[in-house]
């Protein structure tokens, strides 16, 4: 399987975003392409539409973070404009990612790939433990729901597996070069810069993302169809 890079779209119109994706009108393979909050509460699901009838592949970037049921129903929205990624927030806890992959989930099994962020780069151990009250050291909660989001089925679990069964500080996945390695010695990490948490956020990228500004990965295989699940996810308490 080849490699794409996601080049993320953070412009603030569509006039914008259309002004840079004709620089790639004649390319034979359009850039894989992530869509963020900005763009598209600015301009709506007609964006999304317009970029996939242009050829582009679409991560929907909207890091999704609601009770269970409102996230199911809003994700069943996203599965019919047809993008290939989307994703939630790991904080919103195993029932809401069971729920927002069986909202995902179109009624002949097919699905995008469901991806979930951990932690914002802009969390750091002091503000987790003065805003939210999560005294936890920040790489072990960051493990924590990355392992939720494999246990609920979210996408990636292989990567997850393996980084969390290694117990090694510095282990985590090159997607450049396809391999498992120990990044600060690959010269992927450089320890002076970047905390073990970003650092274990990085190594489990197949089912975590963080906000970036582009990243380069194997784009997994989208998952076989499956029968579609029914069920409430309940509601507010």
């Amino acid at each position: 399987m080849g490699k794409d890079v996601i080049v993320a779209c953070d412009f603030a119109s569509a006039e914008e975003t259309f002004a840079f994706l004709d620089k790639f009108a004649n390319c034979t393979r359009k850039p894989f392409i992530k869509i963020g909050m900005e763009l598209y509460y600015a301009e709506g699901p007609s964006i999304v539409k317009e970029i996939k009838s242009r050829g582009h592949k679409i991560f929907l970037d909207l890091k999704l973070h609601d009770i269970p049921n409102t996230v199911k129903k809003a994700m069943s929205v996203l599965a019919n404009l047809d993008v290939d990624i989307t994703n939630v927030h790991a904080a919103g806890a195993a029932p809401m990612m069971k729920g927002a992959l069986e909202g995902l989930t179109r009624p002949d099994g097919t699905r995008p790939l469901l991806i979930a962020v951990t932690q914002l780069t802009s969390t750091d151990q002091e503000t987790m433990e003065r805003d939210i009250l999560i005294n936890r050291p920040i790489d072990e909660v960051v493990m924590q729901y990355a392992e939720n989001a494999k246990n609920a089925g979210l996408d990636g679990s292989v990567i997850v597996d393996k980084v969390i069964s290694s117990k090694k500080a510095n282990y985590g996945f090159d997607a450049l070069n396809n391999k498992f390695c120990d990044m600060v010695d690959a010269g992927i990490i450089d320890p002076t810069k970047v905390t073990r948490s970003v650092l274990q956020n990085a190594a489990s990228v197949a089912s975590t993302l963080l906000t970036t500004e582009s990243i380069v990965t194997d784009i997994p295989t989208p998952p076989a169809p499956m029968a579609p699940a029914g069920g409430d996810m309940g509601g507010m308490y």
